[in-house]
C-alpha cells in the first residue's frame, strides 16, 4: 500500500513537473523569438506570440491555483461560506469565462425554467462548474459541443454536463476524482493537465452537502457529469446561523 502510494506520489511530482516545465518553456521561447526578431516581425505575428504566452501564463496559474486548494482541502482550512445562490446565473456566468478559452466550442444550455436557489459558496461552486467545463471540452474528441442543463430533484438543484466522442470505462469513474489519478482511456496523451480538477470539484461539492455524479455511455460515447446541490430553505440558513448542523 505504502508503495503503491508512493509510486502514485512521485508520478504525479513527475506530471506536475512537465506540465510546469512546457508552458515556462514555451513563454520563455516565444519572448525570445519578439525581442530577437522584432523589427522583423509584422503586428499579426506579435499578437499571435503574445496570445500564446497569454495562454501558457494562465495554464499555469490555473495549476498552481489547483496545488495550494488540493493543499487546503487535504489540510481542512478551505473557507466554504454558504448563501442563496441561483444557480442558472451562476452557470450562465461560467459560461461566458469558459468561452474565453475555448471559442470553437458551442456551450449550450438549456436552463430550468424556473430560478434554482441553493444554499452554496457561490466562489467555490463556480469553481466546481468551471473544472467540470473545462475537463469536458478537454477531453471531447471529434465535437466540440458541450450540452449543459439545469433542473430540480427532490432536495437538490442539479447541473448536467455532457461532453461527446468520449467515454470513461465503469471500473474507473470512481477513481478519477481521485487526486493523482489518470485514465488512459480517458486522459490521452495530447491532454494537458495535472488530473487535480475533478478530485477538487468532488471534495467541494462535499463540503456543501452536494455530490457529483457521472454516467458514461460506451455505445453512444458520452460523458455526463451531474453536479448535485442543495436546494436553498430559509430553515437551513437559520441554522446555519445558529452553529447548528443539516
Amino acid at each position: 500500500m505504502e508503495n503503491t502510494e508512493k509510486n502514485i506520489k512521485e508520478e504525479f511530482v513527475s506530471t506536475l513537473s512537465h506540465e510546469i516545465r512546457t508552458p515556462l518553456t514555451s513563454i520563455k521561447g516565444f519572448c525570445q523569438t519578439i525581442l530577437g526578431s522584432w523589427d522583423k516581425l509584422d503586428d499579426n505575428k506579435k499578437k499571435e506570440f503574445l496570445d500564446i504566452i497569454l495562454k501558457q501564463s494562465n495554464r499555469l496559474i490555473n495549476l498552481v491555483e489547483n496545488v495550494l486548494n488540493v493543499a487546503k482541502i487535504d489540510s481542512n482550512s478551505e473557507n466554504i461560506v454558504l448563501s442563496k445562490v441561483e444557480i442558472n446565473t451562476l452557470v450562465e456566468n461560467c459560461k461566458k469565462m469558459i468561452s474565453i478559452n475555448y471559442k470553437n466550442f458551442d456551450f449550450d444550455f438549456k436552463k430550468s425554467s424556473n430560478e434554482l436557489f441553493c444554499l452554496i459558496d457561490d466562489n467555490k461552486t463556480q469553481q466546481i462548474v468551471l473544472n467540470i467545463l473545462d475537463n469536458s471540452a478537454k477531453y471531447s474528441i471529434n465535437s466540440t459541443k458541450i450540452e449543459i442543463k439545469t433542473r430540480n430533484e427532490n432536495d437538490f438543484n442539479i447541473i448536467s454536463i455532457k461532453n461527446f466522442g468520449n467515454y470513461i470505462e465503469q471500473d474507473n469513474i470512481e477513481k478519477i476524482f481521485e487526486k493523482f489519478y489518470r485514465v488512459n482511456s480517458y486522459i490521452h496523451s495530447s491532454t494537458q493537465g495535472s488530473g487535480l480538477g475533478l478530485y477538487i470539484a468532488k471534495n467541494l461539492a462535499q463540503k456543501m452537502n452536494g455530490k457529483i455524479e457521472v454516467i458514461s455511455n460506451k455505445e453512444k460515447k458520452e460523458v455526463e457529469f451531474l453536479i448535485y446541490l442543495p436546494v436553498y430553505e430559509i430553515e437551513k440558513l437559520t441554522k446555519l446561523a445558529n452553529n447548528q448542523s443539516f
